[in-house]
């Protein structure tokens, strides 16, 4: 039985794994986000988690991405574990850095500013701007891959995105990195960004960037240029988007500029579709995009900082979903997949905890 749902039936040669890294001030407001031991540190989550996906471990940030209060383990050590076992190769896109990672990283620039508050007027500056630097990215990249994964780390993304997708017209009710959901946090957070500028559910509908620039953060004209810059070269091309509902936002954005989003889908894990307190699987149908659904199962695994991915703990990021969604494209089980996550943690001495 496959632990990703719909079993993945394509056959691919040369798939691609591309992570855009962005900062956002949003991330900064006490309680909103939980990436990084502090608000304060979210700031350096995205540089933490490139380093650790690249290398194995963080060289140039003082600490380890970790959730707390009980200190889970980043989601990048999932992705680590993917590249790991599937050997494929993977790019980096600063979209917004605050901190820069180290220059062995191998990272690509879309030339943008880090996001601010949403509460400020203006989240992202020019992000037509973003999108089509994003988008010479995709299109430089498109002849050496068949199947692109484009995942992201950005703390505090699921309320942009959340905002994002109600100034577009959608219901959401976006995940957390959290425990406890700060739902009523996100929202009071976005009535007011959305009343700074007389924004109101739908009335963007016709003009996603303008939803991003006073609501979004800078990764999402980011990602969404990559998956125009894919399609650019390759109408057909299969293209995943590596998340929850932050890349409900993205798939959203392009929807709405009547961008070509045939061939691209969601990949995501268990524990955003299955999040009570969050409404994934309801903006697949409102929006319109297929979801592969990963479980790898880390109820099972030996480190209890894995086991609290199970309890609701994080639940997703670094293109975790996406990340698992390549692994069993190449062959790989949970069990297998549980198991070098193991020692990809036992490496960084995380998760024991």
């Amino acid at each position: 039985m496959s632990w990703i749902s719909p079993k993945p039936e394509l056959s691919v040669k040369n798939p691609l794994y591309v992570c855009v890294l962005s900062n956002t001030k949003t991330s900064q407001i006490p309680g909103l986000s939980a990436a990084g031991k502090t608000a304060e540190l979210t700031v350096y989550t995205p540089a933490g988690d490139s380093e650790l996906m690249h290398t194995g471990n963080i060289i140039s940030v003082p600490v380890l991405p970790m959730t707390p209060p009980l200190d889970t383990p980043t989601p990048a050590v999932i992705t680590r574990s993917a590249l790991n076992l599937t050997r494929v190769p993977h790019l980096f896109v600063n979209s917004g850095l605050m901190i820069l990672p180290d220059k062995s990283i191998p990272m690509k620039s879309a030339d943008a500013a880090p996001g601010e508050d949403i509460r400020s007027g203006i989240s992202v500056i020019e992000p037509q701007i973003i999108f089509e630097n994003a988008r010479k990215i995709g299109f430089e990249a498109a002849p050496s891959t068949d199947h692109p994964i484009i995942g992201e780390s950005t703390p505090g993304g699921t309320t942009t995105a959340m905002g994002v997708l109600m100034a577009l017209g959608y219901d959401a009710k976006a995940s957390s990195s959290a425990d406890v959901n700060p739902i009523e946090l996100k929202k009071q957070v976005i009535s007011e960004a959305m009343a700074k500028n007389n924004i109101t559910l739908g009335s963007l509908k016709k003009d996603p960037f303008q939803a991003v620039a006073f609501l979004g953060d800078p990764m999402m004209p980011a990602a969404a240029g990559l998956v125009a810059g894919f399609k650019d070269f390759d109408p057909e091309m299969n293209i995943i988007l590596a998340g929850g509902t932050q890349m409900a936002a993205v798939f959203a954005i392009l929807k709405h500029l009547g961008a070509n989003t045939k061939n691209v889908c969601l990949a995501t894990t268990r524990y955003v579709a299955e999040d009570k307190s969050a409404n994934f699987n309801e903006l697949s149908r409102q929006i319109g995009f297929k979801a592969y659904i990963a479980d790898p199962g880390f109820g099972k695994s030996r480190l209890p900082g894995i086991q609290r991915y199970e309890s609701g703990t994080i639940k997703e990021g670094a293109g975790a979903g996406g990340a698992m969604y390549l692994s069993s494209l190449f062959g790989v089980t949970d069990a297998q997949f549980r198991e070098e996550v193991e020692n990809v943690c036992a490496i960084l001495k995380a998760g024991k905890v």
